[in-house]
């Protein structure tokens, strides 16, 4: 018996279970690395991960001959910059802790860190996709990388050392 085909190209739904299991891990690594988040404790990554991969199912037919990674990609890439343009507003009481690499960059330059480093995303798509010059995406970018080059600074070697009691 012949597998049925979906007609007019719309790919079935069971194509997409097939891309989550394939690129779900490479995605969530992705929103990890965005958020800054421990990759064992990434809550809010996992978040990102999930409306982005709900945005790509909700358009999965429409997507013809487009690349569900990087349209997924793409709704990660957007859904963290409204977020982080929304964090700029007057601060919440408590802010999530932050231990990646990345954590030490402002939001807008580990996403272009991310997308041109990580991703291999050209710089003319990243400015496309974030709507910035691509003078400033460049600028970004190697302002960041020149930031992650610099040695972290290091507290005093007697800082953490208590002084003997004077006998």
């Amino acid at each position: 018996m012949r597998e049925r085909q979906a007609p007019g190209g719309i790919r079935p739904a069971g194509d997409f279970a097939s891309f989550v299991a394939g690129a779900g891990g490479r995605l969530l690594h992705t929103a990890t690395l965005l958020t800054a988040e421990a990759p064992d404790d990434n809550p809010r990554a996992r978040r990102l991960l999930t409306l982005a991969l709900a945005r790509t199912y909700a358009s999965w037919d429409r997507l013809r001959g487009d690349d569900p990674y990087d349209h997924a990609r793409r709704h990660l890439a957007t859904r963290f910059a409204r977020e982080a343009w929304r964090a700029h507003a007057p601060l919440p009481r408590t802010r999530p802790h932050l231990a990646g690499t990345l954590a030490g960059l402002p939001p807008a330059e580990r996403l272009v860190v991310v997308l041109m480093l990580c991703e291999g995303v050209a710089e003319e798509q990243t400015a496309a996709l974030l709507g910035l010059p691509e003078d400033r995406v460049r600028v970004l970018c190697d302002r960041a990388v020149a930031a992650l080059a610099r040695p972290p600074a290091r507290a005093p070697a007697d800082a953490g050392v208590p002084k003997p009691a004077p006998s």
